[in-house]
């Protein structure tokens, strides 16, 4: 095996740009899609119970074959693997608008949430890299351009269907444009390679302790931030009696403050460190619940949505960068603690709804204030293990090599 070469800040600071270039084009899928959503389920004849379990597939077909990605890494390098896997996500952009019913869709969603979750394991893995190598943080700032491209995704989405231009059409020509731009920006990105006598990971391994208890942190960050985005309109609506307006505000709100944080949360994180920046916002998170739950008008559940949001909008990406720094195999563990995320957002819209139904939506961001609060106590788990860290970076002297 060569030794690792030396990385020039140029490239340093070239390959930052470039994984953020990823986040945003993988981002950009995710909001050319959501737009769409009302044209597909007219064009596959579903009602909203069919479109409900259409939709979950997406998260299934993730969290099945996420575990998959650290091998894929493991046979063709991090840059190729990554390369191939975006452009499968970027291409399956096409899929859910062809399907013509229920079975189809489902099918169709599965493929595109798989594509989802592996290039989302990949493109962290790398992120969390960069971060390792540059000495500082930012893991925050690329999970806010994954915003970035959302809310550019979803704006383009908005104008074709405002336009009435055909889902079908509309997907294909973003799915195109998505994969050229993905496929240059992953031109720049670190290119990690293990050791030709390095052992394959298996196809699907546990992830290691650490990472499970990071991952129960990002739980909790996902489930109240999959919560307030899908509820926080309804609660406006049916606990407050607002109008369509303010409820749809609330959402935009949340939306546009995760995305703000996100953006700005590195420097924070740099400056205070990772323990006590989720803790802070752990507080502030806990604090929006109890303004939600407790003063039951309308701009105090708005105030209070928003600090749920600044409050969980760095925690999965310090989640994921804390399982990156937790053992030599940092793909493993980001795809158990990517598994146990994305089964939060999985579960929990259906499970506020189910709370809802037996008590009250109150009673449900009451559980949501809880897990917030968790955020608190759990945020240690997040910390830099230096011996672990010095395990990990000689880890990496002996199994990876990087090709500028």
């Amino acid at each position: 095996m060569t030794a690792e070469p030396a990385l020039t800040p140029r490239r340093l600071r070239r390959a930052r740009f470039a994984i953020a270039a990823v986040f945003c084009t993988h981002g950009a899928v995710t909001g050319s899609f959501a737009t769409r959503i009302p044209w597909i389920q007219e064009h596959a004849g579903l009602d909203a119970g069919s479109l409900g379990l259409a939709l979950a597939c997406p998260a299934v077909g993730a969290a099945l074959t996420m575990p998959l990605a650290g091998r894929i890494n493991h046979r063709f390098g991090a840059r190729t693997a990554l390369r191939g896997l975006l452009a499968l996500w970027t291409l399956s952009l096409v899929l859910p608008s062809l399907a013509p019913n229920l079975v189809a869709l489902c099918a169709a969603l599965f493929v595109y949430g798989a594509t989802a979750g592996m290039s989302d394991v990949a493109m962290n893995a790398l992120g969390v890299e960069t971060e390792n190598r540059m000495g500082r943080s930012i893991m925050s700032s690329l999970h806010g351009m994954w915003s970035v491209g959302a809310l550019v995704g979803s704006a383009a989405g908005t104008l074709a269907a405002q336009a009435g231009a055909d889902a079908r059409l509309h997907h294909l020509l973003a799915a195109l444009a998505l994969t050229a731009v993905g496929l240059v920006a992953v031109g720049g990105v670190l290119d990690l390679r293990s050791a030709d006598d390095a052992p394959a990971p298996p196809h699907f391994a546990r992830p290691p302790r650490a990472a499970l208890l990071i991952g129960l942190v990002g739980f909790a960050a996902v489930f109240a931030e999959g919560a307030s985005l899908d509820w926080s309109g309804v609660y406006l609506r049916d606990v407050l009696g607002t109008g369509a307006g303010a409820a749809a505000a609330s959402t935009t709100a949340f939306a546009l403050t995760m995305a703000a944080a996100r953006l700005v949360g590195d420097r924070v994180v740099d400056r205070f460190g990772a323990v006590r920046t989720v803790r802070a916002g752990g507080v502030l998170a806990t604090a929006g619940g109890l303004l939600v739950v407790l003063w039951q008008q309308p701009v105090a559940a708005l105030v209070g949505f928003g600090l749920i949001g600044l409050g969980v909008a760095v925690v999965v990406p310090l989640a994921f960068a804390a399982a990156g720094r937790s053992g030599p195999a940092p793909a493993q563990a980001i795809a158990g603690v990517a598994t146990i995320t994305y089964t939060s957002g999985l579960i929990a819209p259906s499970a506020i709804g189910a709370v809802a139904d037996a008590t009250s939506l109150v009673v449900s961001f009451g559980l949501v204030t809880l897990l917030a609060a968790t955020l608190i106590v759990g945020a240690s788990v997040l910390g830099p293990r230096r011996a672990g860290a010095a395990a990990t970076a000689a880890d990496r002297d002996e199994t990876a090599a990087v090709r500028p």
